[in-house]
């Protein structure tokens, strides 16, 4: 009796360690299928709102190629507007949007003023080669690239660089100081701290608490992808330099919380004088603009919208109605005043940083 009740034991045991790995298995599973489907996707900049260098008086660009950790080709663009630049600006773009397109006007500003702009599209994004972004690691080792690229390719002047980077970009290069603390000063816009941040962020919207039981599983899948990147933070960045920072964030913004990044730099180095913090109350995720041409031509084309003998959001009409959207935008769309909607005040502030950083 007691040798059937043992076997019984162990064969319970057993079951329930099959149950569980099984349980584990497929939460990990679940995970990554979720991760992928945010974060492993290609994205392209929508065509009728591109920007262009022609858009630009006296902005000029020369393309160049460089690689990746897994051979992936990235497009960049050095941008240059004047003679006697002061430094090397390496621009890191957000997420979601496509490349670095949309934020030619911020390049065109510093090109401007005394900076060369070294702009490139991260893997998965427009002119840039890969399936898909893969993870938000992966901007934190393409910038990695990019600022060795600019360092060593022989193709660029030798001038101290500094960093700008928004969203993505502003977690990117906080995180990349870790890797280049010769870096000279980096601005940092609505970024987070932690890769594993944003999509706990992004997962306390969709699914609340819950989220929680997934991040383990992230940390193991982006470990096992990224290495060392996907555990480097903002945070090891700039205890890993001496660079003079600037955060910028909005109390309200939605995208980034500023709980997953701003308050965290903040409660660490608020009484350093080597940080200058900014916090905007009710200026969103971007707040570069301050013109209200985007509020006007969205108003314009919510009134097209009701014009429409249709169901714009059916699937049926989907083709239909993108190359409707398309006609309209190119159509009615001002190019001049949707490239003059900078926030000057704000980029004035940004190169007497860079500036002061580097006298």
């Amino acid at each position: 009796m007691n040798k059937t009740r043992s076997k019984t034991k162990k064969v319970f045991i057993i079951v329930l360690c099959i149950v569980a790995v099984l349980l584990i298995a497929g939460d990990w599973a679940l995970t990554v299928m979720i991760y992928d489907e945010n974060f492993n996707q290609r994205f392209e900049s929508y065509e009728p709102l591109m920007l262009y260098v022609d858009d630009f008086d006296g902005l000029q660009r020369t393309p160049y190629e460089f690689s990746s950790d897994k051979g992936q080709v990235l497009k960049g663009y050095m941008y240059s507007a004047g003679e006697y630049p002061h430094g090397i600006i390496v621009m890191a773009h957000g997420f979601g949007g496509g490349g670095h397109n949309s934020y030619m006007d911020c390049a065109n500003y510093f090109a401007h003023h005394g900076y060369l702009v070294f702009a490139y599209d991260a893997t998965g994004n427009d002119e840039s080669g890969g399936e898909g972004v893969g993870g938000f690691p992966q901007g934190v080792i393409d910038l990695d690239n990019a600022i060795t690229f600019v360092e060593k390719s022989g193709n660029f002047p030798e001038l101290p660089i500094v960093l700008f980077g928004h969203s993505w970009g502003g977690y990117s290069v906080c995180s990349a100081l870790t890797y280049h603390p010769e870096v000279k000063a980096v601005i940092a816009c609505s970024g987070c701290n932690s890769s594993v941040g944003i999509f706990e962020a992004e997962g306390k919207r969709q699914a609340g608490n819950l989220i929680y039981a997934m991040l383990p599983f992230v940390r193991l899948h982006e470990l096992i992808k990224y290495g060392g990147y996907a555990s480097n933070t903002a945070m090891d960045g700039f205890a890993k330099s001496t660079a003079p920072v600037m955060i910028l964030h909005s109390a309200d913004d939605e995208v980034v919380p500023p709980q997953y990044g701003y308050d965290i730099y903040y409660e660490k180095y608020k009484d350093d004088s080597r940080f200058r913090f900014i916090l905007f109350e009710d200026r969103g995720h971007d707040y570069f603009n301050v013109e209200t041409y985007k509020d006007t031509f969205n108003a314009e084309f919510d009134k097209w919208l009701e014009t429409l003998d249709y169901n714009y959001k059916a699937a049926e009409n989907k083709d239909r109605f993108s190359k409707e959207k398309a006609d309209y935008i190119h159509e009615h769309f001002d190019r001049d005043k949707w490239c003059s909607t900078l926030d000057t005040e704000l980029f004035e502030d940004f190169v007497r940083f860079y500036d002061e950083s580097l006298s």
